[in-house]
């Protein structure tokens, strides 16, 4: 049920339980304007908020509006996955496929917020929406100025990713309640080509780096739009998702977690019939009481998502906390309630989450 973001690499490496993320990436042609992937900005030993948030603009802005195929894996202790990527834009109109090389067949394609995943294995093709895609190298989820109050930004030696010449830089978090990372980026684009997340120890739990890249790739838009929408031969499932707020839900966070907003809040019923009517997936929410309210929150890097739903004695038997690479997983029962806490963040960071928690009818 819980899927994060994308077909997130950790997805298709199989490596945690999957948990569904909505990244909300605010004001794209604001930012657009302010900086091109021409206008590049080099990162500064001491950087504050200017230098931090102009340089994190910037590689957003290389994930987003130029094209690219590449080949990339994801490392997580002994563990490997690998994927196929292809990227285009036109404007606005976002298009990419990701295909899994390693674990379950499936390829994930999204056209802005649409997103289609076939499973070849099963002959099911399931759509939904979503914001953007958690997938490498689009790993931002805002472009918050407030990044600069818990990262500090220090520039390392440039170094070579796939026979591509990379800045590097390393984003140290302040604080105990989020992890640091390694990020190299293509030189002229800005466009990341690795990435190391690092825990409060220094150590590199994940690391996810392109093997092959080519920045010159002719992709097609309507090639990949023809294959997006050919299900013929697929079941279709619709993965049914209404916004509401954690409050109309009756969950509020007492105190908060420095850094982390709200970012969005969704309510996913357990059985709503297919259908593209908002109002009518909205009616079918309010109905299913068993559904699950899926809230999320990020300090602009890292995300958590609260999944809140009824306790089911036959279902939910275990208490406790995992661990995957970069992704926590806290479940824990609070009275007639069964939370699923999930982000790449430490697990005493779930745990002041899940503490903050409270019901409020």
């Amino acid at each position: 049920m819980y899927r994060q973001c994308g077909i997130a690499f950790k997805a298709l490496a199989g490596v945690f339980v999957a948990f569904l993320a909505i990244k909300s990436i605010a004001n794209d042609d604001l930012n657009a304007a302010k900086l091109s992937a021409t206008n590049a900005v080099k990162p500064q030993q001491t950087g504050g908020a200017k230098s931090i948030n102009d340089w994190l603009v910037r590689i957003h802005d290389a994930s987003r509006r130029r094209a690219y195929t590449g080949t990339f894996v994801v490392s997580v202790g002994a563990d490997r996955a690998s994927a196929r990527i292809w990227h285009v834009c036109d404007g606005e109109q976002q298009m990419e496929r990701v295909e899994s090389l390693t674990g379950t067949p499936r390829s994930t394609f999204r056209h802005n917020s649409n997103v289609v995943t076939f499973f070849p294995e099963t002959k099911v093709a399931r759509t939904e929406q979503r914001e953007a895609l958690g997938i490498f190298p689009n790993f931002l989820k805002s472009n918050d100025t407030a990044i600069a109050e818990f990262y500090t930004l220090k520039a390392l030696e440039s170094e070579r990713v796939a026979g591509i010449e990379a800045e590097v830089v390393h984003l140290i978090a302040k604080d105990n309640l989020r992890y640091s990372y390694r990020i190299w980026t293509e030189r002229k684009s800005g466009l990341v080509v690795k990435l190391q997340t690092l825990d409060v120890s220094g150590r590199v739990i994940e690391q996810a780096a392109f093997s092959e890249l080519n920045l010159e790739a002719p992709v097609k838009m309507e090639r990949l739009a023809a294959m997006m929408n050919n299900t013929a031969g697929h079941r279709l499932e619709q993965v049914a998702m209404v916004k509401t707020t954690a409050l109309a839900q009756g969950w509020v966070l007492q105190r908060g977690v420095p850094g982390f907003a709200s970012m969005n809040c969704f309510k996913r019923p357990m059985q709503i019939a297919a259908t593209s009517n908002p109002a009518a997936q909205l009616e079918a929410g309010k109905a299913d009481s068993a559904g699950t309210m899926q809230w999320i929150f990020s300090d602009g890097l890292a995300t958590v998502s609260l999944f809140v739903e009824s306790f089911d004695r036959t279902r939910h038997s275990h208490e406790g906390v995992w661990s995957m690479g970069a992704t926590q997983t806290l479940t824990k029962r609070m009275d007639d309630w069964w939370l699923t806490a999930v982000g790449e963040v430490p697990a005493s960071t779930l745990k002041v989450f899940a503490q903050q928690l409270e019901r409020r009818k």
